[in-house]
């Protein structure tokens, strides 16, 4: 049994949970979420983008084959329907958890230009607010900006510009809200967590970080997925990303889930990209690990995406 993390935060690694069906892969996974029943929705980059599991790692269903083009992003809305962000398409699909597309924020297929910031150009990830189910939208690679919406989809306003200033933004990842609407935003490339107020001001930011990718706050826990290097040089070097780690809602590390080195041994990681909890604190981790490590191997290969950590209780 590989375990990660200490203290009151201690998982077994459940590397093979997923039963997929035969000749079924994942290729790479994007994202991950979690419904209130417990099942699991698999945001993925095979042939099969969204596969369901339930908390077993039963499969349950598949769809969005002839739907997505890069899936990214995924996040359960307030309504119980998926918020389904690809960066290929620019654009959010809302569907049911069955898959029917109910609404659409931005024109699939149609990007606003490069660094305009307007929307949509490459999005990343989809939060809410708690009080009043107003939608933020981070874009993402081709802006830097974090839109906000109300609930009926009129645009209420965006962040302010590039930069690496206090309330700037450099590559724009991801994006969650916790209980009291405080707005915490992944500006990977510059390796920390800023922290907005509703209205779009600064509050704080968490360093201390590497490539801070996937990000998801629950029960006033806030999980932070950590990239590796993208850099020959210092490929090798311990404490760089390849890692979840866990902070209270101060920023205060209270664990981290990872061997300090990259790779696709028991316990490592490479690049967790997306997270998620279910009602019980098990975690599911979705990782990228083909675009970032498995593409490059000679010859390429596919390499581990997806696994869940069952936390150890006490």
């Amino acid at each position: 049994m590989t375990v990660l993390g200490d203290g009151d935060y201690r998982y077994e690694e459940l590397d093979d949970w997923a039963e997929l069906p035969d000749g079924w892969h994942f290729k790479e996974v994007a994202d991950v979420a979690v419904d209130g029943e417990d099942r699991i929705y698999v945001f993925n980059r095979s042939e099969h983008p969204m596969m369901v599991f339930d908390c077993e790692g039963h499969f349950l269903d598949s769809w969005g084959e002839d739907l997505f083009s890069r899936p990214h992003g995924l996040t359960l809305g307030p309504d119980g329907t998926l918020y389904c962000v690809d960066d290929d398409l620019h654009c959010v699909q809302r569907c049911t958890t069955a898959g029917e597309v109910l609404s659409t924020f931005g024109v699939p297929g149609k990007p606003s230009p490069p660094q305009s910031g307007q929307p949509f150009n490459r999005p990343t990830k989809v939060a809410f607010d708690p009080a009043n189910g107003d939608i933020y939208i981070s874009d993402g690679y081709g802006n830097a900006k974090v839109h906000k919406f109300n609930i009926d989809g009129n645009y209420l306003f965006s962040s302010v510009e590039y930069g690496t200033d206090c309330g700037q933004f450099n590559l724009v990842h991801s994006v969650c809200t916790d209980d009291d609407g405080r707005v915490y935003v992944a500006d990977r490339d510059s390796h920390r967590v800023q922290i907005f107020d509703i209205r779009g001001i600064y509050v704080d930011q968490w360093n201390d970080l590497h490539g801070p990718c996937g990000l998801h706050i629950n029960n006033g826990l806030v999980y932070i997925g950590q990239i590796l290097t993208e850099l020959t040089v210092n490929s090798t070097y311990p404490n760089l990303g390849c890692c979840v780690s866990i902070h209270d809602l101060t920023g205060r590390r209270l664990a981290r889930l990872g061997d300090v080195h990259p790779g696709e041994g028991p316990g490592q990681f490479i690049a967790p990209h997306g997270l998620a909890v279910d009602s019980r604190g098990d975690l599911y981790v979705a990782e990228v690990s083909w675009v970032t490590y498995g593409s490059q191997q000679t010859p390429p290969r596919e390499v581990r995406s997806f696994r869940k950590l069952s936390r150890i209780r006490q």
